[in-house]
């Protein structure tokens, strides 16, 4: 486990064969200036529509990277999504909002938190595999970053599955 520090955001970070607790991602990116926190829960499922029969369980594997990579792309979100930007880095209007207004003078900057967590070895129906939270001052960003970072995550994260089902046959994605 990781806690990466970016500027004033501290988010939780880890790739890890620990169960996952929703709680400590939501005490991470707590931050009495945020409005809104997002939160998407992947968990085992017991079908898979490139699976044929019902999966029992997932064992999960990362390459050695994995920690670094979750780290890098976490860091690169929040960074990004900075005032004056979009969780991309496109252009979300002078308050950073997408509202097109500008901070109020003395205004702090809209915080960005995000705790990102990815769960390896095995897994059963049921258990959670990955946890992003993101606190942000207003809902719309925040949809938009964890969308955005867990879409990131399933392309970037070297982490590849082996689905087991009931008859004894499993089979890899994600290589």
């Amino acid at each position: 486990m990781s806690t990466t520090h970016m500027g004033e955001q501290t988010a939780l970070v880890q790739v890890t064969e620990g169960v996952l607790d929703v709680a400590e991602h939501l005490a991470a990116v707590e931050d009495p200036r945020c409005g809104a926190v997002t939160t998407f829960i992947g968990q085992v499922r017991d079908h898979d529509p490139q699976v044929p029969g019902t999966v029992t369980s997932i064992s999960y594997s990362a390459h050695p990277d994995a920690q670094q990579v979750l780290q890098r792309l976490v860091a690169q979100m929040a960074g990004a999504s900075g005032p004056g930007t979009g969780p991309g880095g496109e252009a979300a209007g002078a308050a950073g909002d997408g509202s097109g207004q500008r901070p109020a003078e003395g205004a702090t900057a809209d915080p960005v938190r995000i705790a990102a967590s990815h769960r390896i070895g095995d897994l059963a129906v049921g258990d959670l595999a990955l946890v992003v939270c993101v606190a942000t001052a207003h809902r719309a960003r925040g949809f938009e970053i964890c969308r955005t970072v867990v879409e990131r995550i399933k392309v970037e994260l070297p982490v590849w599955k082996k689905q087991h089902t009931a008859d004894g046959t499993s089979q890899w994605s994600g290589l």
